[in-house]
């Protein structure tokens, strides 16, 4: 081992004993009050000690005010190399950085956002996307994508009139397609959408509406008969309205909302109908008819039978 690197192993007796000037320096940085204690040294090199003060602001639990002092060889002078606030072992961290495209969840869009769809221009000519839920609405081939309307007899009689093939896809022209190519029949059928949904879009939108409005939800467990035959049920068109449609009753929970056409609630159209509460009889009153009240109760009314005047002057009464 050389004597190099010996010295450089072994800490500076006058940048070791320079605490106070570490300390003014931290202080000098921070704000008043937030530099704590002397939490220790370390030697990084020869003549170079980094000194640790703790921190005490509010929100930075375990971070250290690291002080940097040095000295010049044969130098009786310490001078201040850095000021730096660090994270200790135990320290409070931000959480780890996450693209946006990761952190978006349904539901977080608002009035006036953007969400440009991640797709790569070289992939996109030749068939493919970034993102998996779309697959290309027009390649600019002779063959139609698996999920394109477009079907295989309109693309052979396209290639049996010698149409032109644009090498790129519509959304990406700078004028209009040329009559009789491809693009422009894709035009004018109403086809002219650069990506549409792939078979594992439709599957991933069909499994998120199922999981909201669907047959196993405790509502279409309870409902009286499902959304199939409920009048309000608007269809909808395309590969998802084998499955799905649109709810239509304002007075439903799903009312605006994509529901599964077995799903179902107590808005039915042809819910049976409660049968109405028993209502008591009205009461008769009788005005052509006088009823007698006597002033006095008769004779016969009392609970001791009626006498005679005889009988009662034996017993004694008068």
């Amino acid at each position: 081992m050389s004597a190099a690197t010996t010295r450089s192993r072994t800490t500076d007796r006058l940048c070791a004993e320079a605490v106070d000037l570490a300390r003014s320096a931290a202080e000098e940085a921070a704000a008043p009050g937030v530099v704590g204690e002397h939490a220790g040294l370390v030697s990084e090199g020869d003549r170079v000690v980094t000194h640790y003060f703790e921190c005490k602001e509010l929100g930075y639990r375990g971070w250290r005010w690291a002080v940097t002092v040095a000295r010049a060889s044969r130098a009786k002078i310490v001078t201040l190399d850095e000021v730096v606030l660090l994270p200790g072992s135990d320290a409070l961290l931000a959480p780890e950085w996450v693209p946006w495209s990761e952190r978006l969840r349904p539901g977080d869009m608002g009035p006036g956002d953007l969400l440009p769809t991640d797709a790569d221009d070289a992939r996109l000519e030749s068939g493919y996307t970034d993102d998996e839920r779309l697959d290309p609405g027009y390649t600019g081939a002779d063959e139609p994508t698996p999920n394109s309307p477009l079907s295989a007899d309109m693309a052979e009689l396209v290639e049996a009139e010698d149409a032109e093939v644009t090498p790129v896809v519509p959304a990406h022209l700078l004028a209009a397609p040329t009559r009789g190519s491809i693009a422009s029949v894709a035009e004018e059928l109403g086809l002219r959408r650069a990506r549409v949904l792939s078979r594992y879009g439709l599957h991933i939108a069909a499994d998120r509406w199922d999981e909201a409005f669907g047959a196993k939800t405790p509502m279409a467990q309870a409902a009286p008969a499902t959304c199939v035959s409920c009048g309000f049920l608007q269809p909808i068109g395309g590969t998802l309205g084998q499955a799905f449609g649109v709810c239509a009753n304002e007075f439903a929970p799903a009312d605006g909302r994509v529901v599964s056409l077995a799903y179902g609630c107590g808005g039915h159209s042809e819910a049976a109908v409660m049968p109405t509460p028993p209502q008591p009889a009205q009461p008769v009153i009788d005005e052509t008819r006088v009823d007698p009240f006597p002033l006095r109760p008769t004779q016969d009314t009392g609970s001791v039978p009626p006498q005679d005047d005889e009988t009662a002057a034996d017993l004694g009464h008068s």
